[in-house]
């Protein structure tokens, strides 16, 4: 009898370990699948390097996230992949601003061209700022970047917001490809929604009016940037808002001459060391382009004279010098033909 309720105690034992081992199996696989990575949200992260705002480079992004910089939050209704960068930290050569931004791994020229498109909302800018300097309050979300020559910008577009409004601006800034050195260079912005990058405030902390119909912070909208046969086609849609459509060579100038140069780049341009150049006919043509995409703060301590806090990132995110994206949806590739 003592044998028989051996073997039974035996027997539940066995069966008891069995479950227990079922239930830490299946709370590890739980735990698994809530460690998300932004490539488990947008699938094109394995043709794309990446910068962090503290410095950090990286090659492979497909399973890689970092926290504050680059990774995973929900809103309540879905994932999205969060950009995120200090007014300060460690940047790339060619510029003074920080960034957590993606850099396509794919070259390409004009007249190859390509296709980039990101649904996002932009959560937070800088709060301090130079209300006087263009980029102030601002971050750049997409971009297009030359990788060769004068290595300038034929695109860059911007969220910008100033304090104490309610609605910010959509706009985006063509870069002249200098004809000559590279002293000339510069910007000339077209408005999407709200305000281009013309529209500054009168004096340091005096605001311009705030736009009628701009886009607020968390507000989601949408571009889509195709380049086929050397001319640039931009498309920007939100809920809510007028559908806008841009079209640009980036083969043949609109700026050669100094008579072609607008109002608006003589006066954003007029006390600046740069600006006053002329573009080279053919433009970017045949000159190696890239795409960008994620979260480049525009606002720094030198040109915007924004709040950096010697440069401590834990303080400048606590005292909101700082910029956050979120991306939920992108893509990245070959370029189509218009409708």
């Amino acid at each position: 009898m003592k044998k028989v309720a051996f073997i039974i105690l035996m027997f539940l034992m066995i069966l008891a370990c069995k479950k227990s081992s079922k239930t830490i199996s299946y709370s590890s696989n739980k735990i698994e699948k809530l460690k998300k990575y932004p490539s488990d949200v947008i699938s094109f992260m394995e043709q794309w390097k990446i910068l962090l705002g503290d410095g950090t480079h990286v090659e492979d992004l497909v399973n890689y996230k970092k926290k504050d910089f680059f990774y995973v939050e929900n809103d309540g209704k879905m994932d999205w992949v969060v950009y995120k960068t200090p007014n300060s930290g460690v940047t790339s050569r060619t510029s003074s601003n920080t960034r957590t931004e993606l850099g396509q791994k794919a070259h390409w020229i004009p007249e190859t061209g390509g296709k980039l498109t990101g649904t996002l909302k932009v959560q937070h800018v800088s709060t301090t700022g130079d209300a006087t300097a263009s980029s102030s309050y601002s971050v750049v979300i997409g971009q297009i970047h030359s990788d060769e020559g004068h290595e300038n910008e034929p695109l860059k577009i911007y969220y910008k917001k100033f304090p104490g409004h309610t609605k910010g601006s959509v706009f985006w800034n063509y870069e002249i490809n200098t004809e000559g050195d590279n002293s000339g260079r510069f910007d000339f912005s077209n408005a999407v929604w709200g305000h281009d990058f013309s529209v500054v405030g009168t004096s340091p902390n005096v605001y311009p009016k705030e736009s009628e119909n701009g886009i607020a912070l968390g507000e989601e909208f949408s571009y889509e940037v195709n380049v086929y046969k050397g001319v640039m086609y931009l498309t920007f849609k939100s809920k809510g808002h007028e559908t806008v459509k841009f079209t640009k060579s980036l083969i043949k100038s609109e700026f050669a001459k100094k008579e072609d140069i607008p109002e608006q780049v003589v006066k954003v341009y007029a006390n600046r060391e740069k600006g006053g150049g002329v573009e080279r006919e053919t433009a970017y043509a045949n000159e190696i382009q890239y795409f960008k995409q994620g979260c480049y703060n525009q606002a720094n301590p030198k040109s915007t004279k924004s709040e950096t806090y010697n440069g401590d990132i834990t303080k400048q995110y606590a005292n909101g010098s700082y910029a956050e994206v979120w991306f939920k949806e992108a893509t990245v590739g070959s370029a189509t033909k218009p409708n």
